[in-house]
């Protein structure tokens, strides 16, 4: 079933695009969320009409996701937590404590947006993927230290990358 989307869904396209999509998926969950409605004359029409507000819209939230994604890339979150031997951290740190982290640096983050394969359980620094928008990623870079210690005592690891989802690599 071909359907025009309302607005940008990360697995089926932009806003404004036509789509082939399962006709329950369409029926059932696209068209009475208000997400798409069903491609016929009238809709086609009101497509063409507003093409020139639907790109104005994009580039918009293009240029919010780079702007976004700059800002993360210049950023170094530092999270301290309580270590034990081996410099391994009690408990570990997830996309809940690193969105948690941006929002007092005065990033305001979904910590769904934050790519991480599995939580961080060592002290060191570690890149992460955040999804920024408009199908745009950035590299985040987040530093795990030893709480109590002086942050130059601590043994820092070498960086190291965390693995990319499919997902990541597909938005890339």
């Amino acid at each position: 079933m071909e359907i025009i989307l309302k607005e940008t869904i990360d697995t089926l396209g932009l806003e404004g695009d036509i789509v082939n999509v399962k006709p329950g998926y369409a029926r059932n969950f696209l068209i009475p969320q208000k997400k798409a409605v069903a491609v016929n004359k009238a809709a086609l029409a009101r497509l063409k009409h507003e093409q020139q507000a639907i790109t104005k819209r994009r580039e918009a939230e293009q240029k919010k996701a780079e702007a976004l994604a700059a800002k993360l890339e210049t950023k170094t979150v530092i999270i301290s937590r309580r270590v034990g031997s081996e410099n391994r951290l009690f408990g570990s740190v997830g996309t809940k404590d690193i969105a948690d982290q941006l929002a007092e640096n005065g990033v305001t983050l979904d910590r769904r947006s934050i790519l991480l394969a599995e939580p961080i359980k060592n002290i060191g620094e570690t890149t992460v993927t955040v999804k920024v928008g408009y199908q745009m990623t950035s590299l985040l870079t987040v530093q795990i230290v030893a709480e109590g210690a002086d942050s130059e005592a601590a043994e820092i690891p070498e960086k190291t990358e965390t693995p990319e989802t499919e997902e990541t690599a597909e938005m890339e």
